[in-house]
């Protein structure tokens, strides 16, 4: 993924509100712009890291500029663009970097999971060998990363449990199901989801692996042209 035009450098001056950042330019000027992350963005966030940020020229948006990455520590980007995540797996799926994913040939995003209330990230359909349909969650890595491992989720997720629940249903009713960690920074070395943050979902990640929920992840090189996806990673559940 290439970014539509070049990102602007600053300094994060405070985020806030959840959706709001304040940033200052190298010429020391400062404007807020739309942070498009939810989480809380453990070690990601703190005053002084140097940012880059997307212009769009829409008129009716309030905030002209996004945030897209942070640079954490000497060469450590990251991306903390979460909506960007389902797009950048559909590279890694479409690259056949995905073990047990590959093979299938038609891809769509947004689809119900039926008799339930989710919307999986992609269904992929229409395997080669004949490999039933997979519906496909995937959620955002961006916190802190400790010995080479990123911890998910950052915040206790509610919504990210019920989902594993759904897709741990489905396998149960003959379906085929699996959760990617879009891992966007490239010293992480491994994923492993975050008990001390969200136990429950810690739990639940657990259930649907032993189910049968295909869990893996994968690494991306984000920089300031672009996204790229680079390998899988192992996930300790």
């Amino acid at each position: 993924m290439e970014f539509d035009g070049p990102l602007l450098e600053a300094r994060l001056v405070r985020r806030y509100q959840r959706f709001l950042v304040d940033v200052e330019d190298t010429q020391g000027r400062r404007w807020t712009a739309h942070c498009p992350n939810t989480g809380s963005m453990l070690g990601c966030a703190e005053p002084g890291l140097r940012v880059w940020l997307s212009h769009s020229s829409n008129a009716k948006r309030k905030y002209a500029y996004t945030w897209e990455l942070v640079e954490v520590a000497p060469a450590v980007v990251v991306g903390v663009h979460t909506g960007r995540a389902n797009a950048l797996v559909g590279e890694a799926l479409a690259r056949g970097l995905l073990p047990g994913l590959e093979g299938y040939t038609e891809r769509r995003r947004e689809v119900q999971v039926p008799e339930a209330p989710m919307r999986a990230d992609w269904l992929l359909d229409g395997h080669r060998d004949g490999a039933p349909p997979c519906f496909v969650e995937v959620k955002n890595v961006t916190a802190a990363v400790t010995g080479g491992t990123a911890f998910f989720p950052d915040a206790v997720t509610e919504r990210g449990r019920r989902h594993l629940e759904v897709l741990t249903d489905w396998i149960a009713r003959g379906g085929r199901a699996a959760l990617v960690f879009c891992v966007q920074r490239t010293d992480a070395c491994s994923v492993q989801p975050a008990a001390s943050i969200d136990p429950r979902y810690a739990a639940a990640l657990r259930d649907a692996a032993a189910a049968g929920v295909a869990i893996t992840a994968v690494r991306l090189r984000p920089t300031t042209t672009g996204i790229t996806p680079e390998r899988t990673l192992p996930v300790h559940c």
